[in-house]
């Protein structure tokens, strides 16, 4: 096993470095740059650039150096915990990050404990439950869950709770705790307003590992060593437990390497709906302005969680599956 994860880890930092090289390469191929913007932004309010300023503005930027030299110093000052400043906001990007990454993860993580909490159960009584009147209604809500887009989702959730109740959910914490500083009230304030983008957020991925769950179960209900179990007088719960289930899982652990980023990354226009301050309306704002350092440092924040995400997921694999981690490349 010690082996496994040494030749796991071995793979992140040549991955990680390639990601660094891409992301930063393709956010600044689109033409211009944030001198070329504020020189349009004064142009419109009637004032007019000089040499001298531009100069001034492109050197302060980096902008006087080839892209390899920015993104070297980019890369650098990024493994120093320096993140750069941020074009748009004019703040440090590290300080930028750190009011809205801790929202991000306890949002994300506890988008991903739902999704797993409800897909599986859900998907493991449909495919034991083949056909049933309650199977053919988690189908049906699966499907309208992966067809109907996050967004549209928090939109109809606001109107319906604003409708019926008076309550606006839209917002991380209610006014009063909005500027107030971290106490145990706003704990519990975030507490209770945080199941809501969680509800919205998770809805597609929650329909998607049902559907995988169920698929993946139902081919093995009707193999042949299921059969042979129950021939043993094995009861369902125990054939169902030790051999089908743990096997049918493994695709959805596989998801998680995909599933963080995807959630981070998919909370963009519902953060935006709901009005939550976390990274991902900061990522949308930064491509749009050519942000490179705060768009880049999110997108490696991403990378990371990918990265991570697939080594835990391997691991958890291996831990399930004896198979995986004893398997030998063929020479």
């Amino acid at each position: 096993m010690g082996g496994y994860v040494l030749r796991r880890l071995g793979l992140l930092l040549p991955v990680l470095f390639a990601i660094s090289v891409v992301s930063f390469i393709i956010i600044e191929l689109p033409p211009g740059d944030v001198v070329s913007r504020i020189e349009a932004q004064r142009a419109s309010q009637g004032f007019e650039m000089t040499e001298a300023e531009r100069a001034a503005l492109t050197q302060q930027y980096g902008l006087d150096q080839n892209i390899w030299a920015r993104y070297l110093n980019w890369i650098g000052d990024f493994l120093r915990g320096d993140l750069g400043r941020s074009f748009q906001w004019d703040r440090s990007v590290a300080d930028l990050l750190a009011e809205r990454i801790p929202l991000t993860i306890v949002i994300s993580l506890a988008t991903v404990v739902f999704i797993f909490a409800v897909a599986v159960p859900i998907g493991v009584y449909s495919a034991v439950h083949k056909n049933s009147a309650l199977d053919y209604i988690f189908t049906f809500v699966g499907f309208i869950g992966l067809a109907t887009p996050n967004f549209l989702v928090a939109l109809i959730l606001l109107w319906l709770f604003h409708w019926l109740f008076g309550v606006n959910m839209s917002g991380s914490f209610s006014e009063e705790f909005i500027d107030a500083p971290w106490s145990i009230d706003k704990v519990l304030d975030l507490l209770s307003r945080i199941w809501f983008p969680v509800l919205i957020i998770g809805t597609a991925g929650t329909a998607s590992v049902i559907r995988v769950m169920r698929g993946n179960l139902l081919d093995e209900l009707e193999k042949q060593y299921v059969i042979t179990a129950r021939a043993k007088g094995m009861s369902e719960g125990a054939v169902l437990v030790r051999y089908p289930l743990r096997i049918a899982i493994n695709p959805i652990v596989s998801t998680i390497g995909w599933l963080l980023p995807s959630i981070v990354g998919g909370e963009v226009l519902v953060s935006i709906v709901l009005n939550l301050q976390t990274t991902g309306p900061l990522l949308l704002g930064s491509v749009i302005n050519q942000d490179v350092y705060l768009a880049a440092s999110i997108i490696m924040i991403l990378s990371v969680l990918t990265v991570v995400g697939t080594l835990v997921a391997d691991l958890l694999l291996a831990w399930l599956d004896p198979r995986i981690r004893f398997e030998r490349v063929a020479r």
